[in-house]
């Protein structure tokens, strides 16, 4: 999963960006209202024009609808396709780049999900990405525009610019203060959403959260990425002055605490998802404050997709049980930590 490379200025709390456009075509009707054969249709049409001419080798396309459980799952920790088109039945399926930054879902709640993934902090890139691949399928098979709503989507929140951009954060000292809650509330009221590490309803594991805007109607694409980039960058300022005020407060309750999570991360045999996730979170935090050294960031945020459930029975190839997953993610995280040592 090579997008994790890179992260930039901000990468010590930035983990990663995602852009993404909800597009319908106007020759269809909305897919929750599509034959099974209109499903097929629109899924062949899409996939061979990217894969084909208009795309040519960048591509590949992975048909969800014969894909086992795991793999579905596995795709879904690794933010390649929404938790939504996972569970969707009917003809369905995503066109993803060579190095899975780029993401094209079919057939999901909208006909098209344009979506791109970048390390860090970087709104400008994942947009310039997305619009150009946007202008590409305009092109050859337009969208469902009107004049007074913009794009036309099959939620409301999604009308006018079908725009939902977010950058995953890594807030340890927000939640550990409590400012976490001040940080939910202030971005709710500038028209923004502080969520978990899989999207709406999943839980802030290991202290990862998404902030992501809310309003998509009344805002140009360029006004809605200014005002994220601007807030997401308030929000990493304001965490690296918590974190300075808990490290300058109790310097040696920190380091402890850090070099604990290293310890058990290094010799455990065994481990749940939920442990594993808030131990990462204190190594995380510790190599960001150059308290560790030697552990890239970009290992340790490719590591947290990898040690989830679903992943860790589609790299060994069969279900696993939970015992056995707890076994298998230990090894992995100390495989990890002994390469860089």
């Amino acid at each position: 999963m090579n997008w994790y490379e890179d992260m930039g200025e901000y990468g010590d709390i930035a983990v990663s960006t995602r852009v993404r456009l909800a597009r319908n075509l106007k020759a269809y009707p909305f897919p929750g209202r599509m034959s099974e054969q209109q499903e097929k249709e629109l899924l062949d049409s899409i996939s061979s024009f990217l894969t084909g001419t208009a795309g040519g080798s960048a591509f590949r396309f992975v048909n969800i609808s014969d894909q086992d459980p795991i793999t579905v799952g596995s795709m879904v920790e690794h933010h390649l396709i929404s938790p939504e088109l996972a569970i969707k039945r009917g003809k369905r399926g995503v066109v993803l780049s060579e190095n899975n930054s780029v993401c094209i879902m079919i057939n999901e709640e909208d006909h098209l999900r344009i979506q791109s993934i970048i390390s860090g902090l970087n709104l400008k890139d994942c947009m310039i990405t997305v619009s150009r691949l946007d202008d590409l399928l305009d092109g050859s098979f337009h969208y469902a525009w009107s004049d007074q709503l913009g794009y036309l989507t099959h939620c409301p929140t999604n009308l006018g610019t079908g725009l939902r951009a977010s950058v995953m954060l890594h807030l340890p000292a927000h939640t550990e203060t409590g400012d976490i809650r001040a940080l939910v509330s202030n971005l709710g009221k500038l028209g923004f959403a502080v969520r978990g590490l899989y999207g709406e309803g999943s839980k802030a594991a290991g202290s990862l959260y998404q902030v992501s805007n809310q309003m998509t109607l009344g805002l140009s694409e360029s006004e809605t990425v200014d005002r994220l980039d601007e807030v997401v960058r308030n929000t990493i300022e304001r965490e690296r002055t918590l974190r300075k005020i808990i490290s300058e407060k109790n310097p040696v309750y920190l380091e402890d605490r850090i070099w604990r999570a290293y310890g058990i991360l290094s010799h455990c045999r065994r481990i749940t998802g939920e442990e594993a996730m808030n131990l990462l979170s204190d190594l995380r935090t510790g190599v960001a404050m150059d308290l560790l050294k030697n552990i890239p960031l970009s290992e340790l945020n490719k590591l947290i997709p990898d040690i989830q459930s679903n992943s860790i029975c589609s790299t060994e190839g069969k279900p696993l049980s939970e015992p056995a997953r707890d076994i298998k993610r230990a090894g992995l995280i100390r495989a990890l930590l002994k390469k860089e040592s």
